[in-house]
């Protein structure tokens, strides 16, 4: 195996449910939606840490007997650190489940502008 450049780190990546070590991460703030930790996955290549290349990695290793498939599946998907976060439909998605913003007089429960315009 050849030897990682990078070091795996375990720092928090996160600051305030986004990833700003990436231009345009949307931020998951608001939605319900926790931020999760990287792991590691059966072929001991540590998911959803940033760091892209992992000396246990298919891609690090590949051969011309390696077979793609490998490499396809959820265990190759980190659940919050993921570059299809950045895609139109999935930023919609993070902007469906955060609450919208009211003013600051509005009553939560009570219409309270009702019969006045």
């Amino acid at each position: 195996m050849k030897q990682s450049q990078n070091k795996q780190t375990s720092k928090k990546l996160t600051i305030d449910e986004t990833m700003p070590h990436q231009i345009n991460a949307p931020s998951f703030e608001g939605t319900g939606i926790k931020m999760e930790a990287p792991f590691v996955n059966k072929h001991g290549v540590t998911i959803g840490d940033s760091i892209y290349a992992s000396e246990n990695s298919p891609l690090e290793n590949w051969t011309q007997d390696t077979d793609p498939s490998i490499m396809a599946g959820d265990e190759w998907v980190h659940p919050t650190n993921d570059i299809g976060w950045n895609t139109t439909e999935n930023r919609e998605l993070l902007e469906s489940k955060r609450k919208p913003l009211a003013s600051p007089f509005m009553h939560p429960t009570k219409d309270v502008g009702k019969g006045t315009d």
